[in-house]
């Protein structure tokens, strides 16, 4: 039998950047105790994204921090600049990742490789509040 479980995370940011999630995905998965599946998660904002990274060595988020910085830069060249000048690169940066992704589960446990974390990158540099909605569908 087919069961579904979901639910929406709350995460505090502290600005830009790479925020780590994953025990906190992994805890809710292992509540609905199902063996095999997939699970969903959406961040349900346009200047924020979700990524699956390396989370042992912390040079490799700052590394891509970075270019994300100089990919998509503040300036005063962009038309949108609604809130601040960090608006439309934000904008830019969730344009370029993920706004979802999906993670299979497998014998209990999501599938995740070895090095890998579930990230929330926060794209404006002032702290936010950011939903993400987690659904899991599995046997």
């Amino acid at each position: 039998m087919i069961h579904q479980r979901t639910t929406i995370l709350t995460i505090d940011t502290s600005g830009q950047g790479l925020t780590e999630i994953t025990d906190r995905v992994v805890s809710w998965a292992g509540q609905a105790a199902m063996r095999e599946g997939l699970l969903t998660l959406f961040v349900r904002h346009t200047s924020a994204s979700l990524l699956i990274q390396e989370n042992a060595a912390p040079a490799a988020r700052r590394d891509l921090e970075a270019y994300f910085a100089r990919l998509a830069p503040e300036s005063a060249d962009y038309e949108h600049d609604d809130e601040d000048p960090d608006d439309m690169p934000a904008h830019l940066r969730a344009a370029l990742t993920q706004t979802q992704l999906a993670v299979p589960l497998i014998a209990g446990r999501l599938a995740f490789g070895a090095w890998q974390g579930i990230y929330l990158f926060e794209h404006r540099r002032r702290p936010h509040r950011r939903d993400v909605a987690l659904h899991l569908i599995g046997a």
